[in-house]
């Protein structure tokens, strides 16, 4: 889901690579290499992803103040055809819009391939987290009840690590913290590979429905110590056969 406390001027596409948990964003996979853990399975359950195929489109606004910057983008995504649309700013404050098919993405500008797309990815993996830890086969492993890392209450750890091989994600670890309504409470995400280690500690909060679909709106909490604060707004989706947008609540 580069460093945030880079010198002045450095591209929002740093910011973007801090924040990519995961990178690879694939629909359900028909394989994995594991039989993910049955808490896995759960917690996706919890947030709709056998209701996942109903989703048209997903609107959204990611929102983040973190140490010296904050950002705000705009999207709305079609699962089926895999169309991006995106609203935001340049690193110099300009307005920018881009659609475009993922398939195509060779053929776009290098502001969509470099910054728009990875940002993409970025903020979509924050928007469905349960659904990429079953569809994208990492290795997971339940570690029972542990001890929050922001509060004194308890819930059930799931580790999730991705290959030390290939994609941006490469030995990336996250703990995912677990309530026993069968959703993430907090989460620690540890920075891998041969990158300069980052921690990200943050809760899972401010959760409404849209449509089918639990979001979790509010994540609160630090980014290598420092406090940071990331924020969905404006969600809605739009299901197969509708053209009325369902707005989070």
């Amino acid at each position: 889901m580069s460093n945030t406390q880079a010198r002045r001027g450095t591209s929002r596409i740093d910011v973007i690579r801090l924040f990519a948990f995961s990178l690879l964003l694939i629909l359900p996979a028909t394989s994995r290499a594991q039989q993910p853990p049955p808490l896995a399975e759960q917690m996706a359950k919890t947030y709709g992803i056998d209701s996942f195929g109903q989703i048209e489109a997903i609107r959204y606004t990611w929102n983040a103040e973190l140490p010296g910057v904050k950002l705000t983008r705009r999207w709305e995504w079609s699962p089926k055809t895999d169309t991006v649309s995106y609203e935001g700013k340049d690193k110099e404050g300009n307005p920018v819009k881009a659609t475009y098919q993922r398939s195509q993405l060779s053929s776009q500008s290098d502001a969509v391939k470099n910054e728009i797309d990875p940002a993409f990815m970025n903020d979509q993996y924050w928007l469905i987290l349960p659904f990429h830890v079953v569809w994208d086969g990492p290795a997971l492993t339940d570690e029972g009840t542990q001890k929050l890392p922001l509060g004194d209450a308890s819930a059930e750890r799931l580790v999730v690590k991705y290959p030390s091989e290939g994609g941006y994600d490469r030995g990336d670890t996250w703990d995912l913290y677990v309530g026993p309504d069968k959703q993430i409470k907090e989460i620690a995400y540890h920075r891998g590979g041969n990158r300069p280690p980052k921690l990200v500690i943050a809760t899972w909060a401010g959760y409404k429905k849209a449509g089918p679909l639990l979001i979790s709106t509010d994540h609160r909490g630090t980014l290598d110590g420092k406090p940071m604060q990331l924020s969905f707004t404006d969600v809605s989706v739009k299901l197969t056969g509708s053209e009325n947008w369902i707005n989070a609540q």
